[in-house]
């Protein structure tokens, strides 16, 4: 004997969930005391639900994997490119000859292929529905690093020059790397753009404010000029006036990608999952870029003058690191590595969920190196104020991509996020 019930729940339109449960017979062994009665177990056959109710994540083919899996390895790209700008700098000197335009156009091939990532009204609902998470990290932005980089450059003891240096890359808006970073680590990407966007508005103002403010006692600062050079080298800035620069398009390219997304799914489908990883790729040849035509130029000032002795290589690299080098690079260490943890702190005393505390601890931690050592090699006599910035286009790829790389492997799946919080 069977029969079968069916329930239908009516906390949404009618017709769209259905339980059905299926009762079978299972006769017990009978009791010497009672006689035996048949007992029935429910056992659920057919499970129905609406899609908006229920996501059923699809797995992925293989080669997607691979891909995924290559993309991670970003702080593998960067490490190795870094180590061979500094013993082979002439093997970028094809991309670094062709600057600023082949910088420019690397960054909105990045932004494009993280666009593709998006849909358009994931960016348009960020205003709408969370414009406090917008308006927290691009505070954060503004206050952690610029804070952090002077109290870090008086408890060093740096030089005026390396001081001011450090506080100008802290003054810095955050980077389009920090978009790829936070796709990584499986953040919020969206509020990583508009971050990304809202602070490099902001920086034709705030930039050359806050530096004048902070480190306006080592140097003089002329704040009208740093806005008006930030004014022409800022991405989303140079777009709107039509001036080709470095970085000259991000807003573009991310909305070219998210009207893609949602106006040709099926196209953009196919080539979705290569986008990651040619941004990968694509960031790691334009940190080690920047990194290689800046910091070999001051090898007279600081590099040449540790390596001329006839000691051994270790005592030279020690000599090296001991010096004024060993210091720029422990300070660029901790100035990001605050960024990074106190951006993500704040966001989690703030309650903000799980992928919106990792989007803020990478953006505030990833600043605009290439627009720090524009402003330094433009604005200050000394070659040395450019140096914690070049060092930074390197350091911090490989420090915010571990991170990312290290959040991806713990939280599993963007489905196991989710369902966390």
């Amino acid at each position: 004997m069977s029969f079968t019930l069916t329930h239908r729940l009516f906390l949404s339109p009618p017709q769209r969930t259905h339980l059905r449960f299926t009762f079978k017979p299972h006769t017990l062994k009978p009791i010497v005391s009672s006689p035996s009665k048949p007992s029935y177990r429910p056992i659920v056959s057919s499970l129905s639900h609406n899609s908006e109710h229920l996501s059923v994540t699809q797995a992925k083919p293989r080669w997607e994997n691979m891909l995924s899996t290559a993309a991670s390895l970003y702080p593998l790209y960067v490490t190795v490119g870094g180590v061979v700008a500094c013993f082979k700098p002439s093997a970028f000197a094809w991309f670094v000859e062709r600057g600023p335009s082949s910088y420019s156009f690397s960054l909105g091939l990045i932004m494009l292929a993280m666009g593709l990532t998006l849909e358009l009204k994931d960016l348009l609902n960020l205003f709408t529905q969370r414009p406090l998470s917008i308006l927290f990290g691009c505070v954060a932005q503004y206050t952690i690093m610029p804070t952090f980089a002077m109290i870090i450059s008086k408890t060093l003891g740096l030089s005026p020059s390396l001081s001011v240096g450090l506080i100008l890359l802290g003054c810095c808006p955050g980077g389009a790397a920090s978009t790829v970073v936070t796709f990584i680590a499986r953040g919020d990407v969206s509020l990583s753009t508009v971050m990304t966007v809202c602070t490099t508005l902001g920086a034709v103002i705030l930039t050359p404010l806050l530096t004048m403010v902070l480190a306006g006692t080592y140097v003089s600062i002329d704040a009208i000029g740093l806005s008006i050079s930030t004014l022409q080298v800022s991405p989303i800035l140079c777009f709107a006036s039509c001036d080709l620069r470095l970085g000259d398009v991000v807003v573009a390219p991310v909305l070219l990608g998210s009207y893609l997304q949602s106006t040709f799914p099926l196209v953009v489908k196919m080539i979705t999952p290569f986008a990651p990883l040619f941004a990968v790729l694509l960031s790691s040849l334009l940190a080690c870029s920047v990194f290689s035509g800046n910091v070999v130029r001051f090898n007279s000032s600081i590099v040449n003058a540790s390596l001329v002795s006839d000691a051994s290589l270790v005592s030279r690299l020690q000599s090296l690191l001991s010096g004024g080098l060993g210091a720029v690079i422990l300070s660029v260490m901790l100035l990001h590595f605050t960024g990074f943890f106190v951006g993500y702190i704040s966001a989690t005393i703030c309650r903000f969920r799980e992928a919106e505390r990792r989007a803020i601890s990478i953006e505030v931690g990833m600043q605009n190196s290439s627009l720090g050592v524009v402003l330094a090699t433009t604005h200050f006599t000394s070659p040395v104020v450019a140096l914690p910035p070049a060092m930074s286009a390197v350091i911090m790829n490989i420090m915010g991509s571990s991170l990312g790389f290290f959040w991806r492997q713990i939280s599993g799946s963007k489905q196991e996020l989710e369902d966390q919080e």
